[in-house]
């Protein structure tokens, strides 16, 4: 039940259902949706982390590390639903002090697991846009 979407910024939007998460990746604007504890798991990072989201709906977020917590590739920065993720634990902590760019508002993309039905906005970082438009891996 996984839907795709491409909104322009501004745009009016529909209402979610009850179990219904929608999540737009900036500053690519492609917003993805899914049922909560319906998404197949894609193998890196937590379950319905906004890295497996991502993987799931070929958006790329690069995870260097495979989703383990042990780099900061997949540093996003949550723009809106930030209450709609789980807590930050010690070891994401520990390893964001070591990102790039860290923001107050800043995660890792395989540490953060959407627990609640609603819309997520987050933000990919200058830095890893520009790693990818440089030709890095994929």
């Amino acid at each position: 039940m996984a839907e795709e979407k491409k909104q322009n910024t501004g745009t009016a939007t529909a209402e979610l259902s009850p179990n219904t998460v929608r999540v737009t990746f900036l500053p690519e604007d492609k917003t993805v949706e899914f049922e909560l504890g319906k998404m197949p798991y894609k193998d890196h990072g937590k379950p319905e982390s906004l890295l497996d989201v991502a993987l799931n709906h070929h958006v790329f977020l690069d995870h260097a590390c495979g989703g383990n917590c042990a780099c900061t590739t997949c540093h996003v920065q949550v723009i809106k639903g930030a209450e709609l993720l789980s807590e930050m634990d010690d070891d994401e902590a520990d390893r964001l002090d070591m990102a790039a760019d860290l923001q107050l508002n800043s995660r890792l993309g395989c540490q953060c697991v959407v627990t609640k039905p609603g819309e997520i906005v987050v933000h990919v970082p200058e830095w890893n846009r520009n790693y990818v438009s440089e030709g890095g891996e994929h």
